[in-house]
């Protein structure tokens, strides 16, 4: 008989804990003793509670997932277990950093999460020892696409693994539903007050994200900003316009133009005229 594990669930989403919750009513030697709805109601839950394993949201207003485990750490006596549920698979690097036992991504889906509790129960009656860290090693190299030894020789000299990954997905929050838009279907995104509307496959999403973060977060080959409030994406580029007044426009393959700013204009004309 499987010993019962004490969990916790950590999302600012209502929807997102009662979802996770539901399917992990399927194993019974999950017993989920308390939820919390953001970082500092966690921190004081998981401290107080000491929790076997915590399901982990990493970006939420105030703190971050990687916030809460940074302040467990100061005040706890002994760290949970962490399996990090969220929408961005950019976090992968940072998830190993702070030993992660796993990494769900948002939507949950049944079969991965059965396979993370199979290896959770696991771990939970070892130690935690070579065998684990190739294991989340990798996890790692499967969700960033990188080389397992390269992940592993980073390590032995004493670095942060450095894997040059952008995601393929960009997760949008609404009303507790999450839409995941692939990166290369994306056409524009321009600034909307604090919003980001996404422009892809004739459809626009908001994101609640600065320009900056944003940007960070895009391949720079593929992803350019033409203006202090607008990302295009390069592949999108049917033509480069020059008006009379010195302005420079570009015409999107779906028709859409867009005007570069002069401070970005000289960069925009490499990059699409390729000299």
């Amino acid at each position: 008989m499987n010993q019962v594990i004490r969990a916790v669930i950590v999302d600012d989403e209502p929807l997102a804990r009662q979802g996770l919750r539901i399917r992990l009513n399927s194993f019974p030697h999950i017993d989920v003793v308390a939820e919390a709805g953001s970082g500092r109601e966690a921190v004081e839950l998981i401290v107080n509670e000491k929790p076997d394993l915590v399901f982990l949201d990493i970006q939420m207003p105030g703190l971050s997932g990687f916030d809460v485990l940074r302040l467990i750490r100061e005040k706890a006596d002994q760290m949970p277990a962490v399996v990090f549920v969220t929408a961005y698979d950019h976090y992968a690097i940072r998830a190993f950093e702070v030993r992660a036992l796993d990494y769900l991504l948002k939507p949950v889906d049944e079969e991965r999460l059965a396979v993370a509790m199979e290896r959770i129960s696991g771990e939970l009656r070892t130690e935690r020892g070579t065998e684990y860290q190739q294991r989340l090693v990798q996890l790692v190299a499967d969700i960033t696409g990188g080389d397992v030894e390269e992940i592993l020789q980073q390590l032995a000299e004493g670095k942060s693994p450095t894997i040059d990954h952008y995601p393929e997905h960009i997760a949008i929050k609404d009303s507790g539903e999450i839409t995941r838009v692939a990166i290369n279907s994306i056409e524009w995104i321009d600034a909307a007050g604090d919003y980001m509307c996404i422009h892809a496959a004739n459809q626009t999403h908001i994101l609640r994200r600065t320009m900056k973060e944003l940007e960070q977060e895009l391949n720079p080959r593929m992803f350019q900003r033409i203006h202090r409030s607008a990302i295009v994406n390069l592949a999108q580029v049917e033509k480069l316009c020059s008006r009379q007044n010195g302005e420079y426009h570009l015409i999107l393959q779906n028709g859409q133009e867009l005007k570069v700013s002069r401070s970005y204009k000289d960069r925009i004309k490499q990059l699409v005229l390729g000299n």
